[in-house]
């Protein structure tokens, strides 16, 4: 029996660009540790606009690769003209 590895990548993004790249590099590395492990998937999950965590998960199923969104952005703010009676 193959024993369970303790992954969880942060990642904290400066741009577009460079949150994709280490994206990833992190899915690449979570992708080798699921195949040897054999009984987890892979859980992405972004805390803010420039915030993720890619980890091993046991509430995702071997094989396959979720994303969590815990990050919702902010509505935008309205400012409505005081209409005249």
């Amino acid at each position: 029996m193959k024993s369970t590895i303790d992954l969880s990548i942060l990642i904290t993004a400066t741009n577009r660009a460079n949150m994709e790249k280490q994206l990833d590099e992190a899915v690449a590395v979570a992708r080798t540790a699921a195949i040897y492990e054999g009984c987890r998937g892979i859980l992405i999950t972004r805390h803010s606009i420039d915030s993720f965590t890619v980890a091993l998960s046991d509430g995702v199923p071997y094989g396959l690769t979720r994303e969590l969104q815990e990050w919702q952005p902010k509505a935008p703010v309205v400012h409505q003209q005081p209409q005249d009676c």
